[in-house]
């Protein structure tokens, strides 16, 4: 048997650990792209030590600020995108990825919370240590959401009682609500969790499985996004029974067709990711237009600074370096670079700057994203490095993990290079 676990309005439900006046109020939590790493003003940002917990891993203070100084920008603009709301808001309309703007305008006394990372971490990871001790094989599948393998482990008979077994002690140990779907397969779990929701524990034996899913809409399958819904459809396959009736279609499409046909009919859907080894590490930010080439280098160079601890952090050797670049008016451009060498700071920010003057193919447009990418990192027995820049590549790496030491001590913005520190105008 397979659980799956899912806490209810996980952002909202983890500040109401800390703040009893959320509770029972519409609320939700907003965010807005953390631009405050641009900025020239000194502030403490460091870099989480909860690899695993799947949210932004650059902490700042924006969960002490007030609404005023996080979600309203200098021009009195209301800013933020929703991205977790209570169930008493969702009441009002209020839902993911709405924006704060519009979200108040459908609940006027909406309480408006900004993010707290550090908070979500902490919750994040101390519940993982909880259920690894509570189960023989459990998978983090995102911040908020774990499986746990009972099979060996709970009679079928039993599971049901373990589970709300489970669920008091989170309550108890954490205060947070959770949903809990079991099944006999991982992904029909998660999707009986679905109707599990809010607070409850349901179960489905595999003898009632088939009559259970029939008449699901086949876009509450996880997994199945708008673009295959869309070719679904044009097979008139509209409801889980449907995909269930029709094997042969499905073994016809090969790998992508059979894994939805057997994780929908819970065949063969029985295996954890127990780790989760990274292909790669990324840092990008979404901001209004900006024009101005020199201002855009200042912001390149302070994403590779960002990128730079995360790769360092991780410990890796990137061999592969990536940018990405959107432009007004939905344009875009990116590439990458491959390189040979022993990953430092200096020759990262340079191959960076240089990549991005490369490939800035509308220089008269206005950039609104960044995003810069490390991957195909290098197993240290398997690779020959640069002979000869290796003397140099050392010592410049021995410089750069001096500068991580002392800024995972005070602070990722300790040490600046003398290019940042001047603002420019947008």
């Amino acid at each position: 048997m397979f659980l799956h676990l899912d806490l209810d309005c996980f952002f909202i439900s983890a500040h109401r650990t800390i703040d009893k006046s959320l509770k029972n109020i519409p609320a939700a939590v907003g965010g807005r792209s953390n631009l405050n790493i641009f900025s020239t003003k000194k502030e403490v940002r460091k870099i989480s030590e909860n690899s695993g917990a799947f949210v932004s891993t650059i902490l700042t203070n924006e969960g002490e600020k007030s609404f005023k100084e996080y979600f309203v920008d200098e021009n009195g603009k209301i800013r933020g995108i929703i991205t977790t709301s209570s169930y008493e808001a969702r009441a009002f309309g209020v839902k993911t990825a709405m924006s704060v703007n519009e979200a108040l305008k459908l609940c006027p006394h909406l309480k408006m919370v900004p993010p707290n990372y550090p908070l979500y971490h902490e919750l994040s990871q101390k519940l993982l240590k909880l259920l690894e001790h509570e189960i023989p094989l459990v998978e983090q599948f995102s911040i908020d959401e774990f499986f746990g393998d009972l099979r060996g482990y709970i009679q079928e008979e039993d599971v049901v009682n373990f589970a709300y077994t489970l669920k008091k002690k989170i309550e108890k140990e954490f205060n947070l609500p959770i949903s809990i779907g079991i099944a006999h397969s991982k992904y029909l779990a998660k999707l009986i969790t679905e109707y599990a929701k809010p607070d409850g524990v349901k179960y489905i034996k595999k003898e009632h499985m088939a009559n259970f899913i029939k008449d699901i809409p086949i876009k509450e399958f996880p997994g199945i996004g708008k673009g295959y819904q869309t070719r679904l459809k044009g097979y008139g396959i509209k409801t889980l029974g449907d995909i269930a009736n029709k094997k042969e279609l499905f073994y016809s499409w090969k790998k992508p067709g059979i894994d939805l046909y057997n994780k929908v009919c819970g065949i063969n859907d029985n295996t954890l990711s127990l780790s989760k080894d990274k292909k790669s590490i990324g840092i990008g930010r979404s901001f209004d237009p900006i024009y101005d080439r020199d201002e855009l280098k200042r912001r390149i160079i302070i994403l590779s600074r960002y990128l730079c601890f995360l790769v360092k952090k991780a410990n890796v050797n990137p061999l592969t370096y990536a940018i990405k670049i959107k432009y007004e008016y939905r344009i875009k451009s990116k590439n990458y670079i491959n390189v040979n060498r022993i990953f430092n700071e200096e020759d990262f920010k340079f191959n960076m700057k240089k990549l991005f003057i490369q490939n800035d193919i509308h220089s008269t447009h206005g950039i609104i994203q960044l995003n810069l990418t490390v991957s195909n990192f290098s197993k240290p027995k398997e690779f020959t490095y640069n002979l000869f820049e290796y003397e140099s590549d050392i010592k410049k790496r021995k410089l750069t993990n001096q500068i991580q030491k002392l800024r995972s001590k005070f602070g990722i913005d300790i040490i600046k290079s003398a290019s940042e520190l001047e603002e420019k105008n947008n």
